[in-house]
């Protein structure tokens, strides 16, 4: 059950010299935790914040605002020097990423991850990550057709900053641990955030017992949600179990590698898990915004957060295990796209589709969201899996026919690259 909701009079006379300053930080006592969360994505998702690409303004301006946030719930700045920012610089940026880093700031090659700390003076300690960071004007990574156009990021991931914020304050009082909670810069150009953290970190990691980490938290649908990463210690799945009292149809992957901060963990043998509430048509593109974010079902989701971290034992560190990972010397090169998006939270046999880009090929033969792909190429698809070895082995001019279920009736499409 959630944590009570603990503010302190003390802290805001303490930070009032802090709070004068360009960024505003929109924080009431008498907030719910859904009103809190939604202000949260509001500030971050803001035009104002160009889409918070790495080295941009609009990144230092939401790295600000995550920290103010940090210092109102009484955590201690865990960066550089004393400060809540650990700055680094990356010498080879992104290749995908035409200007690196947009809004007038083409030749910035640094960024901050903001890292707050809760002693409470426990043997072991949490970490609570989220990155920060989004794609600006859509110069990289953007699935989006048209002009350039500021890709705020409401759900990516605007919405797992406000679920660390929201656990900061619900674990003020769960002593059984120490929390560090990280805001990671520059996961959409390849998780060097949190790959740098791991490499150079401001906290002893030999103290942590676990990660969890939440990216694209703000939209649930029908109670489902993704826990991935549980393989990387025997406990999670029981842990998972236990702590679900709220009905989820969980679906989740074993491997401690993945497209999130959670990664990076992993593979510096510290069991981590990852929560996602599926990917959705507005995914890298404009329309991710702060109308569609579903508040109430985040503070659900925090609910089972605060339950997982109750499950965790506190008297010795949480067993660590490797997971079977992918094999990059297998993975397919895609020479060709479908222009689908795939629901990650489909638990049935097939490839079931979020989302379909306009100008592809399969808008072209006429998919639809919701077809799930059952045959492609001749080859039955039982999974996504199976799905991208097949679109692996085709290439630029190939015809092919696809079959799909839509509304469990099998239609055939004709697809060309």
């Amino acid at each position: 059950m959630p944590f009570a909701r603990i503010y302190r009079k003390s802290l805001l006379l303490g930070i009032l010299t802090l709070l004068v300053s360009c960024t505003s930080v929109k924080w009431s006592a008498s907030d719910s935790d859904a009103d809190q969360m939604y202000d949260d994505i509001a500030y971050l998702a803001s035009n104002k914040l160009e889409g918070r690409t790495f080295g941009s303004k609009g990144e230092t301006q939401a790295g600000n605002y995550i920290a103010k946030r940090m210092n109102m719930l009484g955590l201690k700045p865990m960066g550089d020097d004393g400060t809540w920012f650990q700055t680094f610089s990356v010498d080879k940026p992104n290749p995908h990423n035409v200007e690196f880093a947009d809004n007038g700031t083409k030749n910035a090659k640094s960024g901050r991850n903001v890292i707050g700390y809760m002693d409470h003076g426990a043997k072991y300690t949490i970490v609570l990550g989220a990155h920060y960071d989004h794609l600006g004007y859509g110069s990289f990574g953007s699935l989006y057709v048209g002009e350039p156009a500021i890709h705020n990021g409401a759900d990516d991931n605007a919405s797992g900053v406000a679920m660390i914020l929201e656990m900061a304050q619900r674990l003020q009082n769960d002593k059984r641990f120490n929390y560090l909670f990280i805001g990671f810069t520059g996961e959409e150009n390849g998780l060097w955030g949190s790959n740098y953290f791991c490499k150079n970190p401001t906290y002893d990691l030999s103290k942590v017992t676990a990660m969890i980490n939440f990216d694209m938290v703000g939209r649930l649908r029908d109670q489902k949600i993704a826990v991935n990463g549980v393989g990387t210690s025997p406990a999670w799945p029981e842990i998972i179990e236990h702590a679900n009292t709220f009905d989820f149809v969980i679906t989740s992957e074993e491997s401690g590698i993945g497209p999130s901060d959670y990664t990076s963990f992993y593979l510096v043998d510290i069991p981590a898990i990852h929560f996602f509430t599926g990917a959705h048509s507005e995914y890298h593109k404009p329309s991710d915004d702060i109308e569609l974010i579903n508040a109430p079902g985040m503070t659900v989701i925090a609910d089972m957060v605060a339950n997982v971290i109750s499950e965790i034992e506190g008297s010795a560190k949480l067993e660590f295990s490797r997971t079977k990972d992918p094999d990059p010397s297998t993975t397919p090169t895609m020479e060709v796209t479908l222009g689908v998006l795939p629901d990650y939270l489909y638990d049935g046999v097939g490839m079931r589709i979020d989302g379909v880009r306009d100008g592809k090929p399969a808008a072209a033969a006429g998919m639809q969201k919701g077809d799930v792909i059952i045959r492609m190429n001749g080859k039955e698809v039982k999974d996504i899996y199976v799905y991208m070895e097949v679109l692996g082995e085709l290439h630029h001019g190939d015809k092919t026919t696809l079959v799909a279920l839509r509304d469990g009736k099998e239609q055939t499409f004709d697809i060309q690259f």
